[in-house]
């Protein structure tokens, strides 16, 4: 009768064992068609590798990114418009790298709304190289080149990414790592305002803000933003120095926390740096309009003239930049992002 027992227990448990680990399995779904590889949890959406052609997009991205409870957590537009978004900055979709200042050239400002683009320069896609499924932990790697003069020019950096993604309960985490490495030119990141690696949100994750903007980027193209309906917007920045708001802009931290509501879901979202990233802690280009952004090659422009990096590859030189994209749905604690950080820097 023991024995019964015994061997009816152990079942149980590993009945028991089998369901914890159907949860949060992590499959990598080609869509050539669409130009993208889906992300799915449990068979539900988190993110898409997406990689359109550059006539469409001038950059892959992760588009768009969802929480556990399958809430939105990037804008829309251009692609998937919402009503009560901004249409500013055409070239801010779901989450990217690129910069404004390669060679001269402007990546990161890239778009079909463009006429003249022979100063800009494109990232494409050119190849899934891994893609690797799995409970809690999923890896997919590519590569892309950066070329100038609107893709049609010069191939100045080879990328090679490898993106991980991690599940477990409400927490989703992006983990990106970049080698870039430059060809047969050497290659100049000027110190400038708009890169590195970022992520634009969804409306209701914005500062609160009852005035018209002007958005200018360096080549004098303007967006006006008209005065929005602040019902429901509810973001507010926190750095790991326990600045907030608007006012992490420009400030160096391993961490920013963009904590809001949409609908009545408590929502986190955190990116945190690495030790090993070029110019450690980051300069943070946090607006309250929705980018989110981390930039450590601007240094001039955060420093306010009193340093300056203008980072330089020889030719054949890389440089590695790792990036981890915390999602909570939920209110992540600073306790929580600090040990987050801590495991990601080892």
């Amino acid at each position: 009768m023991k024995k019964t027992i015994l061997i009816l227990c152990s079942c149980l448990i590993g009945s028991q064992l089998m369901m914890a680990q159907k949860k949060d399995h992590i499959t990598l779904v080609p869509n050539a068609k669409e130009n993208k590889v889906e992300v799915l949890v449990d068979n539900k959406p988190f993110t898409a590798y997406f990689y359109p052609s550059d006539e469409i997009l001038k950059k892959p991205v992760l588009f768009p990114i969802v929480t556990s409870k399958g809430t939105t957590i990037t804008r829309g537009y251009p692609f998937a418009t919402r009503s009560g978004e901004r249409v500013d900055h055409p070239h801010h979709v779901g989450m990217w790298l690129n910069y404004e200042s390669v060679n001269g050239f402007d990546f990161w400002n890239n778009s079909t709304a463009i006429k003249d683009r022979t100063k800009y320069g494109t990232v494409k896609h050119t190849g899934i190289t891994e893609s690797k499924n799995g409970y809690g932990k999923a890896q997919l790697s590519v590569t892309a080149d950066w070329i100038d003069t609107d893709g049609k020019g010069d191939l100045l950096l080879k990328e090679k990414t490898t993106y991980v993604f991690h599940s477990k309960g409400d927490q989703r985490i992006i983990d990106r790592i970049t080698t870039l490495t430059a060809q047969d030119k050497e290659v100049v990141f000027k110190d400038v305002k708009d890169g590195f690696f970022a992520i634009r949100v969804a409306r209701e994750l914005e500062h609160p803000s009852d005035k018209p903007d002007v958005f200018v980027d360096a080549n004098g193209i303007e967006t006006k933003v008209d005065k929005l309906d602040n019902t429901g917007i509810t973001g507010n920045y926190r750095s790991n120095e326990g600045i907030e708001g608007e006012n992490v802009w420009s400030t160096r931290g391993t961490w920013v926390n963009l904590r809001g509501k949409i609908k009545e879901e408590d929502i986190s979202i955190a990116i945190i740096d690495h030790p090993k990233n070029v110019n450690y802690p980051t300069y943070w280009h946090a607006r309250g309009y929705g980018l989110f952004a981390a930039n450590p090659l601007g240094e001039k422009v955060f420093s306010k003239d009193k340093k300056e990096l203008n980072l330089t590859l020889a030719p054949k030189q890389s440089v590695t930049f790792r990036y981890r994209t915390v999602i909570t749905s939920g209110k992540a604690s600073d306790e929580t992002l600090n040990k987050l950080a801590s495991d990601f820097a080892k």
